[in-house]
């Protein structure tokens, strides 16, 4: 149970910091700027890989538990546990910025600025080259050391600088997921829940072909 209160608290805190920071720019006329929020979504990341990584592995990620799974770095059983509490404590932060400001139409939804089979594959990349960095520095049920943190909160913080403005850089379909529902905006959930759970998965094939057998098991 301490492993799924940590998932959900660590996702929570992803979605109120990051989300928030989108909404309070709104709010305050641009005063964030795409800068500030791109930082405060690759810093809370790193500080949530901190605070939960040696209790639950702080995936706060649907799609890297699923990928986690896959690699055979993390047991299926527990999937549907985690991916539920990711996706309680990311609703629990979208009610409360929906209770604090209620004016704010989107909450933080992730909204495609381009085509939208651009922004699926953009998603897609943006979700392999996060998943190639945490397969690489985890060990899927616990993050442990200084490098874990430092490089997946900076892969977070890199991809939604130069991405964000064009796709919202989600990597994550509970970040997406709760913003949505709660704002109404679902025509384009879809790409949001399956680009990234695509794209990780093609990180760990991928794993699999440049390395040894035992890249992707929990002996790696």
């Amino acid at each position: 149970m301490k492993r799924y209160i940590s998932e959900a608290i660590g996702t929570f805190g992803l979605v109120f910091c990051g989300t928030g920071a989108i909404v309070i720019d709104q709010y305050t006329g641009g005063t964030i700027t795409h800068v500030g929020i791109a930082l405060t979504f690759g810093f809370i990341v790193m500080a949530m890989i901190y605070a939960f990584g040696d209790i639950s592995g702080a995936h706060i990620n649907p799609a890297v538990t699923i990928a986690f799974a896959f690699a055979k770095k993390f047991s299926w059983r527990e999937v549907p546990k985690y991916v539920i509490a990711q996706c309680v404590g990311a609703f629990i932060a979208s009610v409360l910025l929906l209770i604090m400001f209620p004016e704010e139409q989107n909450l933080g939804a992730t909204v495609p600025n381009w085509e939208v089979w651009k922004v699926f594959i953009l998603e897609c990349i943006l979700s392999y080259l996060l998943m190639l960095v945490i397969i690489h520095v985890s060990t899927g049920a616990k993050e442990i050391g200084v490098i874990a943190g430092i490089a997946i909160g900076g892969v977070v913080l890199l991809e939604a600088m130069f991405a964000g403005p064009l796709t919202g850089a989600s990597m994550n379909p509970a970040r997406s997921l709760s913003p949505a529902v709660l704002s109404g905006q679902l025509n384009s959930l879809w790409i949001y829940l399956l680009a990234p759970v695509l794209g990780m998965l093609l990180a760990v094939v991928s794993c699999r072909l440049v390395k040894d057998d035992n890249c992707c098991n929990d002996n790696c």
